[in-house]
């Protein structure tokens, strides 16, 4: 097996067992010292194993990515072992024998994983020979001597040594936020929370974590080259030789295997339903009368929206403040009393998002604390309540959430604390108010802070936009349920034509983050590419070409193309019309763990090929994605997995277990959904909030037994922590033809019943009939 160099030749020798004689007691020990070894329950299909030197320092080490709660006693707990230990731990068989060794099966004796603790310090466990997912966010460096557009985007892990560098990166992944969570594709997890450490998945048969002692604070010139390896690791202070503390999943039923790890590391938030409408970012700015105006052209072309973004200034040549890192208003864009103009948005119903960078960012500090403050804990500059309180008057005027970009010098610990910034911070302005804020930087953890993480400055290309694909679901799988991409790509060039932007809208469409963000930012408006010309200039624009800086260009025939804005406004449609059902994903995503965007795997785990698909993706249960990446593309071929499949557009039903090929043109991303699926579709609104009368229709995809639960909120209060909301369970039985709608709230909830028609379409039959449900179950039969 494969052994790092450069850790063997530190001697972080951490784990060894000492005593020629396998009769006698043999000590366990970490970096040298005699050591606890502790394995407890976790979850309901999940082990905490924890080894510290003795006397153990507290119960376990500190990290802000796992969130805070109470474990049981260990189940098992060795200073020494002669012959291996049995323990029925939770749900799982456990296994220690002297080396030692870890072995962890289900109940029906299903080897989960198996665990070495090497004596040269690393941590070694068995690879299979299925696709290992996760790792968090982005992918590896381009290779030397491919230029990275002709290089394979990695979905599958295996195969590389990830240095676990965070960084900014642009490319076809976009920023590196790494997490040491793998998925084996053929049933189980790791997730390693203390220490850091580097993961060697070269080997075939093997993986192994590195454990590596994070640098200590660099210096100020050295702080702020973001691309550099090491930086953004967790403070050095957090790293004890000796300690280790990760966690060990039977992931055979991966959606209970993901229902832990989001427990372990904190519940996910709802977010305001506001923010998974779409949203339109803004770069250089004219004036407030353009804003306006802007929102305007979107109600008057019937495309929904939900939000706007403005870049600060410095990031373009004139943006919503002052030069940033500020929190005053542009006076040369705002002309009026910025409240005003404000309130002016607010009653056009969008919500407004101002860019932010943290301010000294070339002085070294800790982001630390929390919102109140705890008891003992230093009110400093970093402190995030006093920092906060610069954001209060920006509130007060009515910026509704923030886009707190930059952060790549912070370390993880930091990361993790600026999403609670921006969350608790908001709330003790707003109490009852859901916040929300969108970042470049992220870590497990985050979820309970309502992390929503973008993946950064990529570069606008076909190949970036199959690679986020990929990015998106490994993401969602090892960080947190809400990601999304700057729709078209950041950096443009000459591959940024109008169908890569139209493409891209329709992938984005079905992401967490919907939302239009990059240089050359008209051509970011659904509009944009009807339009004659390329926009504001921005670093050297010359008006006829993409920003010299980037050394590269648009070609002007794009321009003046009316076919794209039609395939916007459909998609933007689309995302409304499904908004029930999103929504309802937002709270599966609390409730269970699961992400909006999901890995094949999560729901057909035995299913060989499906597993290892990175180029489609479920979006909730029920709906199959397949974006299009391919340039001209006539065709796009979909795996369809076990059971039958309708076409969205078409209605056709196809048997699954096979490859199908599907045509598109330009208006055309395939989309299936899954027999015996109940989606509950809106009409179609231009903002979330807006009021409608005609019912909710329910779409029943016949040909197999089906359920949902339909869940609804205010959509921005917090109350919905209190149990309070709304849940209808739909269920189909197909063999009887009978939709059954009943009462679905969780025990201790408050069910808020509000009486109302439902109309059902059975499908592929067509035929349709109206239900009211007042709160006792209701049935319709066909």
């Amino acid at each position: 097996m494969k052994r790092c160099r450069w850790h063997t030749a530190h001697g972080l020798s951490w784990f060894l067992l000492v005593g020629a004689n396998p009769a006698a007691a043999q000590q366990i020990t970490a970096a040298g010292q005699p050591a606890q070894l502790d394995i407890r329950a976790a979850g309901q299909h999940s082990l905490r194993v924890t080894l510290q030197p003795l006397p153990p320092d507290r119960a376990f080490p500190h990290t802000p990515a796992l969130a805070e709660r109470t474990y049981p006693e260990p189940g098992l707990s060795l200073r020494a072992i002669t012959q291996p230990v049995r323990r029925r731990i939770g749900s799982l068989e456990v296994e220690v024998r002297p080396g030692p060794m870890l072995f962890v099966r289900n109940a029906a004796g299903r080897l989960v994983q198996e665990i070495r603790f090497e004596t040269d310090g690393t941590l070694s466990f068995r690879l299979g020979d299925s696709p290992v997912l996760g790792l968090g966010e982005g992918g590896p460096l381009p290779e030397r001597g491919t230029p990275w557009r002709e290089q394979l985007v990695q979905y599958d892990r295996r195969g590389r040594l990830d240095t676990m560098a965070p960084r900014w990166q642009s490319d076809m992944y976009g920023s590196r936020n790494p997490a040491a969570v793998l998925w084996g594709t053929d049933g189980w997890g790791l997730f390693v929370a203390t220490p850091w450490v580097q993961v060697d998945l070269r080997d075939a048969e093997r993986g192994v974590f590195l454990p590596v002692q994070p640098p200590s604070a660099a210096p100020q010139n050295e702080r702020n080259q973001q691309q550099n390896e090491g930086k953004g690791l967790p403070p050095a202070s957090s790293f004890v030789a000796g300690v280790y503390d990760f966690f060990v999943f039977d992931a055979g039923d991966p959606t209970g295997a993901l229902k832990d790890f989001s427990l372990i590391t904190g519940p996910s938030v709802l977010p305001p339903k506001w923010s998974l409408g779409y949203m339109q970012s803004h770069r250089t700015l004219e004036d407030d009368r353009q804003l306006l105006g802007i929102i305007d052209t979107f109600r008057a072309r019937q495309i929904p929206l939900d939000a706007v973004i403005y870049l600060g200034t410095g990031f373009a040549p004139r943006g919503w403040n002052t030069r940033q890192p500020s929190f005053q208003f542009n006076p040369e864009v705002f002309t009026r009393d910025a409240r005003a103009v404000l309130a002016d948005m607010h009653a056009r119903n969008v919500r407004v998002i101002v860019h932010m960078v943290p301010w000294d960012r070339d002085r070294l500090a800790t982001l630390h604390g929390s919102i109140p403050e705890r008891p003992g804990e230093s009110l400093d500059a970093w402190h995030i309540r006093n920092y906060w309180q610069e954001h209060v008057g920006l509130f007060d005027a009515g910026v509704d959430a923030f886009w707190p970009d930059e952060g790549d010098w912070f370390d993880l610990f930091e990361r993790i604390k600026r999403h609670q910034l921006y969350y608790q911070g908001p709330l003790s302005t707003r109490p009852n108010v859901r916040p929300w804020s969108l970042h470049r930087n992220g870590h497990p953890g985050i979820a309970q802070w309502g992390g929503w993480v973008w993946s950064g400055d990529t570069e606008t290309s076909w190949k970036t936009l199959e690679a986020q694909v990929a990015v998106g679901v490994n993401h969602s799988l090892s960080v947190a349920p809400y990601w999304g991409s700057d729709i078209g790509g950041f950096y443009p060039d000459n591959e940024f034509t109008g169908e890569l932007y139209a493409r891209w809208f329709q992938f984005g469409a079905f992401c967490g983050s919907f939302r239009s963000h990059g240089r050359v930012w008209w051509l970011r408006l659904p509009w944009g590419w009807g339009l004659s010309d390329v926009g504001p200039r921005e670093y050297g624009n010359n008006n006829a070409a993409i920003p010299e800086g980037d050394r590269r260009n648009i070609l002007a025939s794009e321009l003046n193309n009316s076919a794209i804005e039609p395939v916007a406004r459909q998609y933007a449609q689309l995302r409304y019309h499904l908004m029930p059902y999103t929504y309802s994903l937002a709270w599966e995503a609390r409730a269970t763990g699961l992400p909006l965007m999901r890995a094949m795997w999560l729901h057909y785990p035995d299913d060989a090929t499906a597993r290892g698909l990175g180029t489609q993706y479920l979006w909730g249960r029920d709906l199959l994605i397949a974006p299009v990446f391919e340039k001209g593309a006539t065709s796009r071929r979909v795996y369809l997995p076990a059971g039958d499949w309708y076409d969205w557009w078409t209605g056709e039903r196809s048997g699954g277990r096979r490859t199908v090929t599907r045509t598109v043109d330009l208006a055309t991303m395939p989309i299936f959904v899954r027999a015996g699926a109940i989606l509950p579709v809106d009409p179609v609104r231009q903002y979330t909030a807006q009021p409608v009368t005609e019912p909710t229709l329910l779409r029943i995809y016949s040909g197999a037994n089906g359920e949902f639960t339909l869940y609804e909120d205010d959509g921005i209060s917090q109350d919905y922590l209190n149990g309070r909301g709304s849940w209808i369970r739909l269920a189909w039985d197909d063999a009887a033809g009978e939709l059954t709608l009943s009462p679905g709230a969780p025990a201790g909830s408050t069910d808020v019943v509000v009486p109302r028609t439902f109309r059902v379409l059975l499908l592929p039959r067509g035929e349709q009939r109206e239900v009211r449900y007042t709160g006792s179950t209701a049935r319709i039969r066909f």
